[in-house]
Protein backbone atom coordinates (compact mmCIF):
# COMPACT_ATOMS: atom_id res chain seq x y z
CA UNK A 1 0.00 0.00 0.00
CA UNK A 2 1.45 3.52 -1.35
CA UNK A 3 2.35 6.28 1.25
CA UNK A 4 1.77 8.74 -0.76
CA UNK A 5 -0.99 11.26 -0.22
CA UNK A 6 -4.27 10.71 -1.71
CA UNK A 7 -5.60 13.10 -4.20
CA UNK A 8 -8.72 15.44 -2.32
CA UNK A 9 -11.13 17.46 -4.62
CA UNK A 10 -11.81 20.43 -2.41
CA UNK A 11 -14.76 21.54 -4.98
CA UNK A 12 -18.53 19.37 -5.34
CA UNK A 13 -20.34 20.37 -8.61
CA UNK A 14 -24.20 20.76 -8.14
CA UNK A 15 -26.50 19.32 -10.99
CA UNK A 16 -26.25 23.05 -12.81
CA UNK A 17 -22.47 23.00 -12.71
CA UNK A 18 -22.42 25.54 -9.35
CA UNK A 19 -19.41 24.83 -7.44
CA UNK A 20 -19.59 24.46 -3.70
CA UNK A 21 -16.11 24.24 -1.62
CA UNK A 22 -16.08 21.61 0.43
CA UNK A 23 -15.56 22.96 4.01
CA UNK A 24 -18.78 25.20 4.70
CA UNK A 25 -19.83 26.53 7.80
CA UNK A 26 -23.09 25.89 9.76
CA UNK A 27 -24.54 28.58 11.86
CA UNK A 28 -26.41 26.60 14.28
CA UNK A 29 -24.59 27.92 16.98
CA UNK A 30 -24.90 31.45 16.13
CA UNK A 31 -27.88 31.23 17.98
CA UNK A 32 -29.20 32.22 21.74
CA UNK A 33 -28.81 29.28 24.24
CA UNK A 34 -30.04 27.65 25.96
CA UNK A 35 -31.51 25.52 22.77
CA UNK A 36 -30.30 27.60 19.94
CA UNK A 37 -33.44 29.84 21.06
CA UNK A 38 -33.19 33.09 20.45
CA UNK A 39 -30.95 35.78 18.97
CA UNK A 40 -27.23 35.26 19.22
CA UNK A 41 -25.76 37.16 22.42
CA UNK A 42 -22.49 38.71 20.29
CA UNK A 43 -24.80 39.85 17.48
CA UNK A 44 -22.03 41.82 16.04
CA UNK A 45 -19.10 39.18 16.58
CA UNK A 46 -21.36 36.69 14.71
CA UNK A 47 -21.37 39.07 11.77
CA UNK A 48 -17.39 38.96 12.19
CA UNK A 49 -17.46 35.11 12.41
CA UNK A 50 -19.58 35.37 9.21
CA UNK A 51 -17.66 37.56 6.87
CA UNK A 52 -14.28 36.00 8.14
CA UNK A 53 -15.38 32.57 6.63
CA UNK A 54 -16.20 34.37 3.60
CA UNK A 55 -13.09 35.62 3.53
CA UNK A 56 -11.27 32.32 3.85
CA UNK A 57 -12.91 31.00 0.99
CA UNK A 58 -16.53 29.22 2.57
CA UNK A 59 -19.06 29.50 -0.30
CA UNK A 60 -21.60 27.19 1.59
CA UNK A 61 -23.41 27.69 4.46
CA UNK A 62 -26.13 26.15 6.08
CA UNK A 63 -28.70 27.52 8.31
CA UNK A 64 -32.72 26.67 9.48
CA UNK A 65 -35.94 28.68 10.47
CA UNK A 66 -35.91 26.43 13.55
CA UNK A 67 -32.34 28.58 14.55
CA UNK A 68 -33.57 31.00 16.62
CA UNK A 69 -36.00 30.51 15.35
CA UNK A 70 -35.33 32.89 12.33
CA UNK A 71 -32.71 35.27 14.08
CA UNK A 72 -29.61 33.26 12.61
CA UNK A 73 -30.96 33.62 8.55
CA UNK A 74 -31.61 37.61 10.05
CA UNK A 75 -27.77 37.23 10.96
CA UNK A 76 -26.70 35.90 7.74
CA UNK A 77 -28.49 38.56 5.76
CA UNK A 78 -26.88 40.85 8.26
CA UNK A 79 -23.62 39.79 8.02
CA UNK A 80 -23.02 38.82 4.22
CA UNK A 81 -26.01 40.25 2.19
CA UNK A 82 -25.46 41.60 -0.93
CA UNK A 83 -24.27 37.79 -1.29
CA UNK A 84 -21.13 37.52 -3.69
CA UNK A 85 -21.61 35.45 -6.76
CA UNK A 86 -22.12 31.69 -6.45
CA UNK A 87 -22.49 31.80 -2.75
CA UNK A 88 -24.74 29.22 -1.65
CA UNK A 89 -27.13 29.31 1.19
CA UNK A 90 -28.98 26.41 2.46
CA UNK A 91 -31.49 26.76 4.98
CA UNK A 92 -34.37 23.80 6.08
CA UNK A 93 -38.38 24.13 7.04
CA UNK A 94 -40.56 21.88 8.68
CA UNK A 95 -40.26 22.51 11.74
CA UNK A 96 -42.22 24.51 14.61
CA UNK A 97 -40.11 26.00 17.23
CA UNK A 98 -41.79 28.14 20.23
CA UNK A 99 -39.24 27.17 23.02
CA UNK A 100 -36.19 25.84 23.93
CA UNK A 101 -38.10 22.62 24.90
CA UNK A 102 -40.82 22.85 22.28
CA UNK A 103 -39.53 21.61 19.06
CA UNK A 104 -41.55 19.40 17.16
CA UNK A 105 -41.81 18.20 12.94
CA UNK A 106 -44.55 20.11 10.93
CA UNK A 107 -44.84 18.92 7.64
CA UNK A 108 -47.79 20.12 6.33
CA UNK A 109 -47.49 21.93 2.94
CA UNK A 110 -48.99 24.95 4.08
CA UNK A 111 -46.36 25.12 7.16
CA UNK A 112 -43.36 24.28 4.40
CA UNK A 113 -44.99 27.12 1.65
CA UNK A 114 -45.18 29.65 5.34
CA UNK A 115 -41.66 28.83 6.28
CA UNK A 116 -39.89 29.02 2.69
CA UNK A 117 -41.81 32.58 1.96
CA UNK A 118 -40.22 33.56 5.53
CA UNK A 119 -36.29 32.49 4.35
CA UNK A 120 -36.74 33.96 1.44
CA UNK A 121 -37.90 37.84 3.58
CA UNK A 122 -34.83 37.49 6.66
CA UNK A 123 -31.81 35.80 4.05
CA UNK A 124 -33.67 38.47 1.71
CA UNK A 125 -33.45 35.87 -1.83
CA UNK A 126 -35.68 35.95 -4.29
CA UNK A 127 -34.19 31.95 -4.49
CA UNK A 128 -33.39 29.58 -1.84
CA UNK A 129 -30.43 27.47 -3.34
CA UNK A 130 -30.73 24.59 -1.27
CA UNK A 131 -34.19 24.42 0.66
CA UNK A 132 -34.11 21.27 2.74
CA UNK A 133 -36.97 19.49 4.66
CA UNK A 134 -35.60 19.24 8.15
CA UNK A 135 -37.27 16.28 9.82
CA UNK A 136 -40.09 14.28 8.32
CA UNK A 137 -43.57 15.03 9.81
CA UNK A 138 -44.67 11.25 10.92
CA UNK A 139 -48.12 12.76 10.90
CA UNK A 140 -47.85 13.99 7.64
CA UNK A 141 -47.92 12.24 4.19
CA UNK A 142 -44.57 12.68 3.26
CA UNK A 143 -45.08 12.58 0.00
CA UNK A 144 -47.20 15.54 0.45
CA UNK A 145 -44.50 17.34 1.98
CA UNK A 146 -42.18 16.58 -0.90
CA UNK A 147 -45.14 17.67 -3.52
CA UNK A 148 -44.98 21.04 -1.75
CA UNK A 149 -41.62 21.59 -2.34
CA UNK A 150 -41.95 20.94 -6.08
CA UNK A 151 -44.19 23.21 -6.02
CA UNK A 152 -42.26 25.86 -4.54
CA UNK A 153 -39.18 25.19 -6.99
CA UNK A 154 -41.54 25.49 -10.09
CA UNK A 155 -42.35 29.02 -8.90
CA UNK A 156 -38.83 29.59 -8.35
CA UNK A 157 -38.13 29.93 -4.60
CA UNK A 158 -36.46 26.91 -4.54
CA UNK A 159 -33.39 26.20 -6.91
CA UNK A 160 -31.95 22.67 -5.14
CA UNK A 161 -34.50 20.65 -2.78
CA UNK A 162 -32.87 18.69 0.23
CA UNK A 163 -33.64 16.44 2.54
CA UNK A 164 -32.40 15.66 6.16
CA UNK A 165 -32.85 12.93 8.64
CA UNK A 166 -34.49 10.73 6.46
CA UNK A 167 -33.92 6.77 5.56
CA UNK A 168 -33.07 5.69 1.89
CA UNK A 169 -37.15 4.45 1.40
CA UNK A 170 -38.02 8.09 2.14
CA UNK A 171 -35.13 9.48 -0.20
CA UNK A 172 -35.90 7.06 -2.96
CA UNK A 173 -39.94 7.92 -2.33
CA UNK A 174 -39.26 11.99 -2.28
CA UNK A 175 -37.18 11.15 -5.86
CA UNK A 176 -39.83 9.62 -7.81
CA UNK A 177 -41.44 13.07 -6.85
CA UNK A 178 -39.08 15.57 -7.68
CA UNK A 179 -34.91 15.76 -8.16
CA UNK A 180 -33.31 15.35 -4.78
CA UNK A 181 -30.08 17.35 -4.76
CA UNK A 182 -28.65 16.80 -1.27
CA UNK A 183 -29.30 14.82 1.61
CA UNK A 184 -28.58 15.87 5.36
CA UNK A 185 -27.79 13.14 8.38
CA UNK A 186 -25.90 12.86 11.01
CA UNK A 187 -22.34 10.80 10.21
CA UNK A 188 -19.23 11.59 11.64
CA UNK A 189 -15.76 9.75 12.60
CA UNK A 190 -17.04 8.17 15.86
CA UNK A 191 -20.54 7.81 14.45
CA UNK A 192 -20.85 5.66 11.46
CA UNK A 193 -24.40 4.79 11.43
CA UNK A 194 -25.45 6.68 8.36
CA UNK A 195 -22.67 4.97 6.41
CA UNK A 196 -25.75 3.45 4.23
CA UNK A 197 -27.12 6.36 3.34
CA UNK A 198 -24.02 8.68 2.60
CA UNK A 199 -23.33 5.14 0.18
CA UNK A 200 -26.67 5.41 -1.73
CA UNK A 201 -25.95 9.44 -2.08
CA UNK A 202 -22.50 8.75 -3.51
CA UNK A 203 -23.93 6.31 -5.46
CA UNK A 204 -26.49 8.61 -7.19
CA UNK A 205 -24.11 11.52 -6.78
CA UNK A 206 -26.21 13.51 -4.35
CA UNK A 207 -24.58 15.90 -2.26
CA UNK A 208 -23.75 14.45 1.44
CA UNK A 209 -24.12 17.29 4.27
CA UNK A 210 -22.71 15.48 7.57
CA UNK A 211 -24.27 16.79 10.76
CA UNK A 212 -22.78 16.33 13.76
CA UNK A 213 -19.45 16.24 11.99
CA UNK A 214 -17.32 17.26 15.48
CA UNK A 215 -19.96 15.73 17.75
CA UNK A 216 -17.75 13.76 19.83
CA UNK A 217 -16.45 15.06 22.94
CA UNK A 218 -12.94 13.92 22.44
CA UNK A 219 -12.84 15.60 19.20
CA UNK A 220 -14.00 19.12 20.08
CA UNK A 221 -12.75 21.75 18.17
CA UNK A 222 -9.00 23.22 19.95
CA UNK A 223 -9.05 19.61 22.04
CA UNK A 224 -5.47 18.86 23.30
CA UNK A 225 -4.23 15.88 21.37
CA UNK A 226 -4.13 13.92 24.92
CA UNK A 227 -8.00 13.42 24.49
CA UNK A 228 -8.00 12.24 21.63
CA UNK A 229 -7.16 8.17 21.67
CA UNK A 230 -5.08 5.45 19.19
CA UNK A 231 -4.70 6.32 15.21
CA UNK A 232 -6.82 9.91 15.65
CA UNK A 233 -4.18 11.07 18.19
CA UNK A 234 -1.05 9.48 16.21
CA UNK A 235 -1.94 11.01 12.52
CA UNK A 236 -2.81 13.98 14.24
CA UNK A 237 0.59 14.61 15.78
CA UNK A 238 2.90 13.20 12.44
CA UNK A 239 0.57 15.62 10.36
CA UNK A 240 1.28 18.50 13.47
CA UNK A 241 -2.74 19.24 13.69
CA UNK A 242 -5.49 18.21 16.09
CA UNK A 243 -7.12 15.52 15.72
CA UNK A 244 -10.35 16.94 15.48
CA UNK A 245 -8.74 18.30 11.99
CA UNK A 246 -8.21 14.94 11.11
CA UNK A 247 -11.70 13.58 11.78
CA UNK A 248 -12.47 16.25 9.11
CA UNK A 249 -9.80 15.29 6.57
CA UNK A 250 -10.84 11.49 6.63
CA UNK A 251 -14.69 12.57 5.88
CA UNK A 252 -12.91 14.52 3.08
CA UNK A 253 -11.34 11.69 1.71
CA UNK A 254 -14.01 9.03 2.53
CA UNK A 255 -16.32 9.88 -0.55
CA UNK A 256 -16.06 12.85 -3.10
CA UNK A 257 -19.44 14.12 -2.48
CA UNK A 258 -19.46 15.29 1.25
CA UNK A 259 -19.63 18.96 2.03
CA UNK A 260 -18.86 19.66 5.48
CA UNK A 261 -20.42 22.32 7.96
CA UNK A 262 -18.53 22.00 11.24
CA UNK A 263 -20.00 25.22 13.54
CA UNK A 264 -18.11 27.45 15.88
CA UNK A 265 -18.28 30.84 17.77
CA UNK A 266 -14.65 30.72 17.31
CA UNK A 267 -12.62 32.73 14.77
CA UNK A 268 -9.61 30.70 15.70
CA UNK A 269 -11.64 27.25 15.55
CA UNK A 270 -13.46 28.58 11.89
CA UNK A 271 -9.80 28.88 10.84
CA UNK A 272 -9.03 25.59 12.51
CA UNK A 273 -11.51 23.78 10.65
CA UNK A 274 -10.70 25.48 6.93
CA UNK A 275 -7.49 24.34 7.37
CA UNK A 276 -8.49 21.01 7.52
CA UNK A 277 -8.77 20.93 3.45
CA UNK A 278 -4.62 20.93 3.50
CA UNK A 279 -4.37 18.00 5.40
CA UNK A 280 -3.20 15.34 2.36
CA UNK A 281 -3.74 12.01 4.50
CA UNK A 282 -1.65 8.92 2.53
CA UNK A 283 -3.60 5.56 2.18
CA UNK A 284 -2.14 3.86 4.69
CA UNK A 285 -3.58 6.17 7.36
CA UNK A 286 -6.59 6.25 5.55
CA UNK A 287 -6.68 2.61 6.10
CA UNK A 288 -5.93 3.07 9.33
CA UNK A 289 -9.05 5.22 10.04
CA UNK A 290 -11.15 3.24 8.14
CA UNK A 291 -10.90 0.62 10.39
CA UNK A 292 -10.56 2.71 13.93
Amino acid sequence: MTTDSVSLPLTYAMSDGLLVNRVGYGAMRLTGQPGNFGAYADWEGGKTLLRRAVELGVNFIDTAEAYGPGFNEELIAAALHPYPENFVIATKGGIVKTSPNDIRPDGIPENLRRGCEASLQRLKLDRIDLYQLHRPDPNVSFAESIEMLAELQREGKIRHIGLSNVSIAQIEQARQIVAIAAVQNRFSFTDRSGEDVLNYCTQHNLMFIPHGSLGAHPLRQGAPLANASGTLADIAVQHGVQPSQVALAWMLHHAPNIVLIPGTTAIAHLEENIAATLIKLTAVELESLNQR
